[in-house]
Protein backbone atom coordinates (compact mmCIF):
# COMPACT_ATOMS: atom_id res chain seq x y z
CA UNK A 1 0.00 0.00 0.00
CA UNK A 2 1.70 3.43 -1.08
CA UNK A 3 2.14 5.94 1.87
CA UNK A 4 2.78 9.02 1.84
CA UNK A 5 4.75 10.72 4.65
CA UNK A 6 5.91 13.88 5.72
CA UNK A 7 8.57 14.32 8.22
CA UNK A 8 9.66 17.50 10.40
CA UNK A 9 13.07 17.22 11.83
CA UNK A 10 13.10 18.22 15.51
CA UNK A 11 13.22 22.02 15.76
CA UNK A 12 15.10 21.74 18.96
CA UNK A 13 18.04 20.58 20.52
CA UNK A 14 18.27 16.86 20.95
CA UNK A 15 19.35 15.27 24.23
CA UNK A 16 21.18 12.35 24.96
CA UNK A 17 19.61 8.58 25.06
CA UNK A 18 18.34 8.06 28.09
CA UNK A 19 17.76 3.77 29.01
CA UNK A 20 14.03 2.64 30.30
CA UNK A 21 14.43 -0.25 31.40
CA UNK A 22 17.60 -2.93 31.57
CA UNK A 23 16.84 -6.80 31.02
CA UNK A 24 19.61 -8.41 31.28
CA UNK A 25 23.03 -6.49 29.85
CA UNK A 26 20.31 -4.78 27.28
CA UNK A 27 18.79 -1.42 27.22
CA UNK A 28 15.30 -1.49 25.73
CA UNK A 29 14.87 2.16 24.25
CA UNK A 30 11.29 3.84 24.37
CA UNK A 31 9.61 6.21 22.12
CA UNK A 32 6.46 8.14 22.31
CA UNK A 33 3.88 8.72 19.69
CA UNK A 34 0.96 11.08 20.59
CA UNK A 35 -1.51 11.72 18.02
CA UNK A 36 -2.79 15.29 17.84
CA UNK A 37 -4.04 15.70 14.15
CA UNK A 38 -7.78 15.81 15.01
CA UNK A 39 -9.85 19.26 14.46
CA UNK A 40 -12.08 18.38 16.87
CA UNK A 41 -15.22 19.20 15.11
CA UNK A 42 -17.13 19.02 18.51
CA UNK A 43 -15.23 21.49 20.06
CA UNK A 44 -16.81 24.23 17.78
CA UNK A 45 -13.33 25.90 18.07
CA UNK A 46 -10.85 27.60 15.54
CA UNK A 47 -8.52 25.91 17.99
CA UNK A 48 -7.58 22.45 16.90
CA UNK A 49 -8.56 19.89 20.13
CA UNK A 50 -5.63 19.14 21.79
CA UNK A 51 -4.75 22.35 22.44
CA UNK A 52 -7.07 23.97 24.29
CA UNK A 53 -6.51 24.13 28.16
CA UNK A 54 -7.20 21.61 30.86
CA UNK A 55 -6.48 23.50 34.04
CA UNK A 56 -3.12 25.35 32.89
CA UNK A 57 -1.99 23.16 30.51
CA UNK A 58 -3.29 22.29 27.16
CA UNK A 59 -4.30 18.73 26.70
CA UNK A 60 -1.30 17.64 24.62
CA UNK A 61 1.01 18.76 27.08
CA UNK A 62 -0.33 17.29 29.81
CA UNK A 63 -0.02 14.08 27.85
CA UNK A 64 3.60 15.00 27.31
CA UNK A 65 4.04 15.25 31.02
CA UNK A 66 3.01 12.41 31.76
CA UNK A 67 5.40 10.56 29.26
CA UNK A 68 8.73 11.96 30.99
CA UNK A 69 8.36 9.77 33.51
CA UNK A 70 9.54 7.10 31.08
CA UNK A 71 12.64 8.83 30.23
CA UNK A 72 11.62 8.61 26.35
CA UNK A 73 14.89 8.57 23.48
CA UNK A 74 11.78 10.09 21.05
CA UNK A 75 9.38 12.07 21.69
CA UNK A 76 6.76 12.65 18.64
CA UNK A 77 3.89 14.83 18.19
CA UNK A 78 1.85 13.50 15.06
CA UNK A 79 0.25 16.97 13.84
CA UNK A 80 -2.52 17.41 11.45
CA UNK A 81 -4.95 20.07 11.36
CA UNK A 82 -3.87 23.78 12.12
CA UNK A 83 -0.22 21.88 12.62
CA UNK A 84 1.45 25.17 12.83
CA UNK A 85 -0.48 26.11 15.76
CA UNK A 86 0.44 22.57 17.59
CA UNK A 87 3.90 23.60 16.69
CA UNK A 88 4.24 26.83 17.79
CA UNK A 89 1.93 26.24 21.11
CA UNK A 90 4.08 23.04 22.16
CA UNK A 91 7.05 25.75 21.28
CA UNK A 92 6.29 28.51 23.67
CA UNK A 93 5.75 26.09 26.57
CA UNK A 94 7.23 23.15 26.35
CA UNK A 95 10.71 23.36 27.36
CA UNK A 96 13.62 23.18 24.63
CA UNK A 97 14.99 19.98 26.32
CA UNK A 98 11.72 18.37 25.73
CA UNK A 99 13.58 17.04 22.48
CA UNK A 100 10.47 17.16 20.00
CA UNK A 101 9.70 15.90 16.86
CA UNK A 102 6.96 16.50 14.85
CA UNK A 103 5.11 13.97 11.62
CA UNK A 104 2.32 15.55 9.69
CA UNK A 105 -1.09 13.59 8.78
CA UNK A 106 -1.98 15.20 5.84
CA UNK A 107 -5.22 13.21 5.80
CA UNK A 108 -6.80 11.80 9.14
CA UNK A 109 -7.63 8.61 7.69
CA UNK A 110 -7.50 6.73 10.79
CA UNK A 111 -5.42 5.90 13.65
CA UNK A 112 -3.57 3.40 11.85
CA UNK A 113 -3.23 5.80 8.90
CA UNK A 114 -1.61 7.97 12.03
CA UNK A 115 1.06 5.41 12.89
CA UNK A 116 2.23 4.66 9.12
CA UNK A 117 3.39 8.45 9.43
CA UNK A 118 5.93 7.07 11.69
CA UNK A 119 7.55 4.92 9.23
CA UNK A 120 10.45 7.19 7.93
CA UNK A 121 10.62 9.11 11.26
CA UNK A 122 11.63 5.61 13.26
CA UNK A 123 13.36 3.89 10.21
CA UNK A 124 16.14 1.71 12.08
CA UNK A 125 14.72 2.32 15.61
CA UNK A 126 14.76 -0.84 17.45
CA UNK A 127 13.13 -0.29 20.53
CA UNK A 128 9.21 -0.23 21.59
CA UNK A 129 6.97 2.45 20.72
CA UNK A 130 4.15 3.73 22.97
CA UNK A 131 0.96 5.39 21.15
CA UNK A 132 -1.09 7.89 23.03
CA UNK A 133 -4.07 9.94 22.61
CA UNK A 134 -3.62 13.94 22.69
CA UNK A 135 -6.88 14.15 23.76
CA UNK A 136 -7.32 11.86 26.88
CA UNK A 137 -5.06 14.10 29.51
CA UNK A 138 -5.98 12.12 32.59
CA UNK A 139 -3.77 8.76 32.25
CA UNK A 140 -1.44 8.92 35.02
CA UNK A 141 2.32 8.47 34.89
CA UNK A 142 2.04 5.14 36.95
CA UNK A 143 0.19 3.58 34.31
CA UNK A 144 2.47 4.46 31.84
CA UNK A 145 5.25 2.46 33.70
CA UNK A 146 3.36 -0.60 34.51
CA UNK A 147 2.04 -0.79 31.03
CA UNK A 148 6.02 -0.81 30.11
CA UNK A 149 7.17 -3.14 32.27
CA UNK A 150 4.19 -5.46 31.46
CA UNK A 151 5.13 -5.39 27.74
CA UNK A 152 9.07 -5.45 28.70
CA UNK A 153 9.34 -8.36 31.30
CA UNK A 154 6.70 -10.43 28.99
CA UNK A 155 8.45 -9.72 25.98
CA UNK A 156 5.38 -8.81 23.79
CA UNK A 157 5.11 -7.76 20.46
CA UNK A 158 2.04 -5.66 21.64
CA UNK A 159 0.76 -4.67 24.83
CA UNK A 160 -2.95 -2.89 25.21
CA UNK A 161 -4.33 -0.67 27.62
CA UNK A 162 -7.87 -1.49 28.20
CA UNK A 163 -10.15 -0.49 30.77
CA UNK A 164 -13.27 -1.91 32.84
CA UNK A 165 -15.99 0.18 32.44
CA UNK A 166 -19.55 0.83 34.43
CA UNK A 167 -21.09 0.84 31.10
CA UNK A 168 -19.42 -0.06 28.08
CA UNK A 169 -22.17 0.21 25.73
CA UNK A 170 -20.95 1.40 22.24
CA UNK A 171 -17.57 0.07 22.68
CA UNK A 172 -15.58 -2.87 21.23
CA UNK A 173 -15.27 -5.74 24.06
CA UNK A 174 -11.33 -6.79 24.37
CA UNK A 175 -11.38 -10.63 25.44
CA UNK A 176 -8.28 -12.36 26.78
CA UNK A 177 -7.43 -15.44 28.07
CA UNK A 178 -6.48 -15.96 31.92
CA UNK A 179 -3.22 -14.90 31.40
CA UNK A 180 -3.72 -12.13 29.99
CA UNK A 181 -3.20 -12.69 26.25
CA UNK A 182 -5.41 -11.43 23.87
CA UNK A 183 -7.80 -13.45 22.08
CA UNK A 184 -10.63 -11.34 20.38
CA UNK A 185 -11.57 -7.90 19.94
CA UNK A 186 -15.35 -8.10 18.62
CA UNK A 187 -17.46 -4.70 17.79
CA UNK A 188 -20.54 -3.59 20.28
CA UNK A 189 -22.82 -4.74 17.70
CA UNK A 190 -21.36 -7.98 17.04
CA UNK A 191 -21.37 -9.38 20.99
CA UNK A 192 -23.47 -11.63 21.67
CA UNK A 193 -25.46 -10.45 24.88
CA UNK A 194 -23.20 -12.68 27.04
CA UNK A 195 -20.49 -11.38 25.53
CA UNK A 196 -21.70 -7.82 26.27
CA UNK A 197 -21.71 -8.77 29.81
CA UNK A 198 -17.81 -8.46 29.21
CA UNK A 199 -16.75 -4.81 30.35
CA UNK A 200 -13.32 -4.54 29.06
CA UNK A 201 -12.67 -2.31 26.37
CA UNK A 202 -9.97 -0.72 24.31
CA UNK A 203 -8.28 2.33 25.99
CA UNK A 204 -6.65 3.18 22.76
CA UNK A 205 -3.09 3.35 24.38
CA UNK A 206 -0.41 0.55 22.87
CA UNK A 207 3.40 -0.33 23.54
CA UNK A 208 4.15 -2.03 20.35
CA UNK A 209 8.08 -3.49 19.80
CA UNK A 210 8.89 -1.12 16.95
CA UNK A 211 10.61 -3.41 14.71
CA UNK A 212 6.90 -5.86 15.19
CA UNK A 213 4.96 -2.62 14.34
CA UNK A 214 6.80 -1.77 11.46
CA UNK A 215 6.51 -4.94 9.43
CA UNK A 216 2.76 -4.93 10.43
CA UNK A 217 1.95 -1.31 8.80
CA UNK A 218 2.01 -1.89 5.58
CA UNK A 219 -0.66 -4.41 5.59
CA UNK A 220 -3.26 -2.71 7.21
CA UNK A 221 -6.56 -1.62 4.44
CA UNK A 222 -9.66 0.30 4.87
CA UNK A 223 -11.95 -2.38 4.18
CA UNK A 224 -14.78 -1.07 6.70
CA UNK A 225 -17.42 1.24 6.93
CA UNK A 226 -15.85 4.21 7.39
CA UNK A 227 -13.06 3.58 5.14
CA UNK A 228 -10.02 4.37 7.21
CA UNK A 229 -7.18 2.20 8.65
CA UNK A 230 -7.39 0.87 12.34
CA UNK A 231 -4.37 0.80 14.85
CA UNK A 232 -6.45 -2.13 16.48
CA UNK A 233 -6.23 -4.22 12.80
CA UNK A 234 -2.20 -3.97 13.52
CA UNK A 235 -2.42 -6.70 15.99
CA UNK A 236 -3.95 -9.11 14.01
CA UNK A 237 -0.11 -9.49 12.44
CA UNK A 238 1.40 -9.52 16.08
CA UNK A 239 2.13 -11.90 18.63
CA UNK A 240 2.06 -12.39 21.53
CA UNK A 241 -0.12 -9.45 22.49
CA UNK A 242 -1.33 -8.87 25.84
CA UNK A 243 -3.76 -6.81 27.80
CA UNK A 244 -3.45 -4.73 30.71
CA UNK A 245 -6.52 -2.80 32.67
CA UNK A 246 -5.94 0.60 34.17
CA UNK A 247 -7.14 0.59 37.14
CA UNK A 248 -9.15 3.69 37.40
CA UNK A 249 -11.41 4.11 34.20
CA UNK A 250 -11.58 7.59 34.34
CA UNK A 251 -7.78 8.27 32.85
CA UNK A 252 -8.40 6.82 29.87
CA UNK A 253 -11.59 9.82 29.69
CA UNK A 254 -11.20 11.44 25.83
CA UNK A 255 -12.32 14.76 24.99
CA UNK A 256 -14.61 15.58 22.05
CA UNK A 257 -16.72 18.82 22.97
CA UNK A 258 -16.57 21.73 25.56
CA UNK A 259 -18.79 19.29 28.17
CA UNK A 260 -16.21 16.68 28.44
CA UNK A 261 -13.53 19.09 29.05
CA UNK A 262 -15.30 20.28 32.02
CA UNK A 263 -16.14 16.80 33.29
CA UNK A 264 -11.65 16.09 32.90
CA UNK A 265 -11.38 19.26 34.65
CA UNK A 266 -13.96 17.74 37.52
CA UNK A 267 -12.11 14.77 37.27
CA UNK A 268 -8.53 16.48 37.41
CA UNK A 269 -9.82 18.80 40.28
CA UNK A 270 -10.89 16.15 42.62
CA UNK A 271 -7.60 14.08 42.17
CA UNK A 272 -6.10 17.01 43.14
CA UNK A 273 -7.79 17.89 45.86
CA UNK A 274 -7.48 14.21 47.26
CA UNK A 275 -3.66 14.16 47.19
CA UNK A 276 -3.48 17.46 49.56
CA UNK A 277 -6.36 16.40 51.54
CA UNK A 278 -4.23 13.35 51.86
CA UNK A 279 -0.97 15.20 52.63
CA UNK A 280 -2.59 16.92 55.70
CA UNK A 281 -4.34 20.49 53.80
CA UNK A 282 -7.46 21.18 55.21
CA UNK A 283 -9.44 21.89 52.40
CA UNK A 284 -13.13 23.21 53.98
CA UNK A 285 -15.40 22.67 51.39
CA UNK A 286 -13.56 21.08 48.15
CA UNK A 287 -16.27 21.73 46.15
CA UNK A 288 -16.33 25.20 45.93
CA UNK A 289 -12.22 25.07 45.65
CA UNK A 290 -9.92 25.12 42.42
CA UNK A 291 -6.27 24.35 42.71
CA UNK A 292 -3.84 23.79 39.83
CA UNK A 293 -1.16 21.07 39.74
CA UNK A 294 1.53 23.00 39.62
CA UNK A 295 0.34 24.23 43.30
CA UNK A 296 2.58 23.33 46.13
CA UNK A 297 0.66 23.51 49.60
CA UNK A 298 2.05 23.06 53.00
CA UNK A 299 0.66 20.38 55.68
CA UNK A 300 -1.58 22.27 58.09
CA UNK A 301 -2.12 24.90 55.49
CA UNK A 302 -6.39 25.74 55.61
CA UNK A 303 -8.30 26.57 52.58
CA UNK A 304 -10.95 28.48 52.80
CA UNK A 305 -14.50 27.83 50.79
CA UNK A 306 -14.69 29.62 47.43
CA UNK A 307 -10.50 30.04 46.70
CA UNK A 308 -8.71 29.67 43.92
CA UNK A 309 -4.91 28.38 43.38
CA UNK A 310 -3.33 28.81 39.77
CA UNK A 311 -0.21 28.74 38.08
CA UNK A 312 3.51 28.14 40.16
CA UNK A 313 1.80 29.56 43.81
CA UNK A 314 3.28 27.95 46.85
CA UNK A 315 1.27 27.93 50.31
CA UNK A 316 3.51 27.82 53.38
CA UNK A 317 2.40 25.70 56.47
CA UNK A 318 -0.36 26.90 58.88
CA UNK A 319 -1.42 29.51 56.46
CA UNK A 320 -5.08 30.09 56.42
CA UNK A 321 -5.96 31.33 52.47
CA UNK A 322 -9.83 32.42 52.11
CA UNK A 323 -12.53 32.62 52.02
CA UNK A 324 -12.63 34.17 48.95
CA UNK A 325 -9.40 34.78 47.35
CA UNK A 326 -7.57 34.01 44.08
CA UNK A 327 -3.57 33.64 44.40
CA UNK A 328 -2.12 32.81 41.11
CA UNK A 329 1.50 32.48 40.67
CA UNK A 330 2.92 33.67 44.05
CA UNK A 331 4.67 32.44 47.23
CA UNK A 332 2.95 32.50 50.67
CA UNK A 333 4.82 32.20 53.62
CA UNK A 334 4.03 30.34 56.70
CA UNK A 335 1.17 31.36 58.90
CA UNK A 336 -0.27 34.04 56.68
CA UNK A 337 -3.69 35.17 56.31
CA UNK A 338 -4.98 35.90 53.36
CA UNK A 339 -8.48 37.03 53.44
CA UNK A 340 -10.77 37.84 50.03
CA UNK A 341 -8.45 39.02 48.30
CA UNK A 342 -6.28 38.86 45.07
CA UNK A 343 -2.35 37.71 44.82
CA UNK A 344 -0.66 37.51 41.72
CA UNK A 345 3.02 37.25 40.66
CA UNK A 346 3.77 37.99 44.00
CA UNK A 347 5.20 37.32 47.30
CA UNK A 348 3.62 37.71 51.31
CA UNK A 349 5.95 36.40 53.94
CA UNK A 350 5.66 34.39 57.17
CA UNK A 351 3.27 35.96 59.66
CA UNK A 352 1.44 38.53 57.56
CA UNK A 353 -1.62 39.71 56.78
CA UNK A 354 -4.06 40.55 53.91
CA UNK A 355 -7.29 41.52 53.13
CA UNK A 356 -9.99 41.94 53.08
CA UNK A 357 -10.20 43.12 50.08
CA UNK A 358 -6.35 43.86 48.75
CA UNK A 359 -4.85 43.27 45.44
CA UNK A 360 -1.22 42.23 45.18
CA UNK A 361 0.32 42.36 41.85
CA UNK A 362 3.18 42.62 39.60
CA UNK A 363 6.29 41.42 41.81
CA UNK A 364 4.70 42.78 44.95
CA UNK A 365 6.34 41.82 48.13
CA UNK A 366 5.06 41.64 51.53
CA UNK A 367 7.89 41.10 54.25
CA UNK A 368 7.25 39.33 57.65
CA UNK A 369 4.50 40.40 60.04
CA UNK A 370 3.04 43.17 57.98
CA UNK A 371 -0.47 43.79 57.72
CA UNK A 372 -2.27 44.99 54.26
CA UNK A 373 -5.63 46.00 54.69
CA UNK A 374 -9.23 46.38 53.33
CA UNK A 375 -8.78 47.57 49.85
CA UNK A 376 -4.97 48.12 49.67
CA UNK A 377 -3.87 47.75 46.37
CA UNK A 378 0.33 46.79 45.90
CA UNK A 379 1.67 46.93 42.84
CA UNK A 380 5.46 46.18 41.75
CA UNK A 381 6.30 47.27 45.62
CA UNK A 382 8.88 45.55 48.31
CA UNK A 383 6.95 46.13 51.59
CA UNK A 384 9.51 45.87 54.64
CA UNK A 385 9.07 43.42 57.49
CA UNK A 386 6.49 45.07 59.95
CA UNK A 387 4.94 47.59 58.13
CA UNK A 388 1.14 48.55 58.06
CA UNK A 389 -0.64 50.06 55.55
CA UNK A 390 -4.51 49.05 57.08
CA UNK A 391 -6.93 50.74 54.85
CA UNK A 392 -7.85 52.36 51.38
CA UNK A 393 -3.97 52.77 49.73
CA UNK A 394 -2.63 52.55 46.79
CA UNK A 395 1.41 51.93 46.85
CA UNK A 396 2.43 51.38 43.38
CA UNK A 397 6.45 51.22 42.26
CA UNK A 398 7.74 51.88 45.98
CA UNK A 399 10.20 50.46 48.40
CA UNK A 400 8.93 50.55 52.13
CA UNK A 401 11.43 50.16 55.04
CA UNK A 402 10.69 47.97 57.91
CA UNK A 403 7.67 48.58 60.99
CA UNK A 404 6.67 51.59 58.42
CA UNK A 405 2.69 52.76 58.87
CA UNK A 406 0.88 53.99 55.99
CA UNK A 407 -2.42 56.28 56.79
CA UNK A 408 -5.58 55.65 55.30
CA UNK A 409 -6.42 57.03 51.98
CA UNK A 410 -2.46 57.19 50.70
CA UNK A 411 -1.66 56.93 47.50
CA UNK A 412 2.19 57.03 45.36
CA UNK A 413 1.52 59.09 42.93
CA UNK A 414 3.99 56.74 40.37
CA UNK A 415 2.94 58.17 36.67
CA UNK A 416 3.80 61.28 35.46
CA UNK A 417 1.98 60.58 32.02
CA UNK A 418 5.12 59.25 30.56
CA UNK A 419 7.11 57.15 32.48
CA UNK A 420 6.75 55.33 36.05
CA UNK A 421 8.68 56.58 39.14
CA UNK A 422 9.44 54.85 42.04
CA UNK A 423 8.95 55.99 45.87
CA UNK A 424 11.31 55.30 48.84
CA UNK A 425 10.67 54.96 52.49
CA UNK A 426 12.75 54.70 55.06
CA UNK A 427 12.72 52.68 58.58
CA UNK A 428 9.80 53.76 60.81
CA UNK A 429 8.28 56.56 58.72
CA UNK A 430 4.44 57.23 59.51
CA UNK A 431 2.78 58.95 56.39
CA UNK A 432 -0.23 60.43 57.68
CA UNK A 433 -4.18 59.75 56.65
CA UNK A 434 -5.04 60.98 52.91
CA UNK A 435 -1.09 61.44 52.14
CA UNK A 436 -0.46 62.14 48.18
CA UNK A 437 3.14 61.05 47.58
CA UNK A 438 4.58 62.65 44.04
CA UNK A 439 7.48 60.07 42.54
CA UNK A 440 10.15 60.52 42.13
CA UNK A 441 10.55 61.21 46.26
CA UNK A 442 12.58 59.60 49.14
CA UNK A 443 11.54 59.84 52.64
CA UNK A 444 14.28 58.80 55.11
CA UNK A 445 13.93 57.36 58.64
CA UNK A 446 11.79 58.05 61.53
CA UNK A 447 9.84 60.71 59.18
CA UNK A 448 6.57 61.80 60.25
CA UNK A 449 4.19 63.61 57.22
CA UNK A 450 0.83 65.12 58.43
CA UNK A 451 -2.29 63.96 57.30
CA UNK A 452 -3.71 65.44 54.37
CA UNK A 453 -0.30 65.86 52.95
CA UNK A 454 1.22 66.55 49.36
CA UNK A 455 4.60 65.55 49.62
CA UNK A 456 6.84 66.46 46.08
CA UNK A 457 10.23 66.78 47.84
CA UNK A 458 12.63 64.54 49.37
CA UNK A 459 12.38 64.30 53.22
CA UNK A 460 15.18 64.00 55.35
CA UNK A 461 15.55 61.50 57.96
CA UNK A 462 13.96 62.31 61.85
CA UNK A 463 12.16 65.31 60.75
CA UNK A 464 8.14 66.46 60.70
CA UNK A 465 6.75 67.86 56.92
CA UNK A 466 3.46 69.11 56.47
CA UNK A 467 2.52 70.02 53.06
CA UNK A 468 -0.94 71.16 52.87
CA UNK A 469 -2.87 74.03 52.32
CA UNK A 470 -3.43 76.47 56.00
CA UNK A 471 -6.98 76.35 56.82
CA UNK A 472 -9.17 79.54 56.59
CA UNK A 473 -11.86 80.26 58.63
CA UNK A 474 -14.46 82.67 57.67
CA UNK A 475 -16.87 83.55 60.05
CA UNK A 476 -20.88 84.68 58.92
CA UNK A 477 -20.36 83.12 55.05
CA UNK A 478 -24.01 82.64 54.48
CA UNK A 479 -25.25 85.78 53.44
CA UNK A 480 -28.66 86.94 55.32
Amino acid sequence: MPLSHEYHANPFDRRGILPVMVLGEESIMVAIAILAAGKGTRMKSTLPKVVHTLGQKTLVERVLDTAQGLKPERQIVIVGYHADKVRQVLADRILADRSLEFVEQTKQLGTGHAAQQLLPALAGFTGDLIILNGDAPLIRPSTLEKLLKVHQENGNSATILTAQLTNPKGYGRVFSDEKGYLTEIIEDRDCTPEQRENRRVNAGIYCFRWPDLERALPKLTAENDQKEYYLTDAVNFLSPVMVMDVPDEAEITGINDRKQLADAYAMLQDRIKTEWLLKGVTIVDPASVTIDDTVTIAPNAIIEPQTHLRGTTTIGAGSRIGPGSLIENSTIGENTTILFSVVMDSTVNSGSTVGPYAHLRSAAVVGENCRIGNFVELKNSQIGSGTNAAHLTYLGDATLGTQVNIGAGTITVNYDGQAKHRTNIGDRTKIGANNSLVAPLTIGNDVTTAAGSTIVEHLPDDCLAIARARQVVKPNWKKS
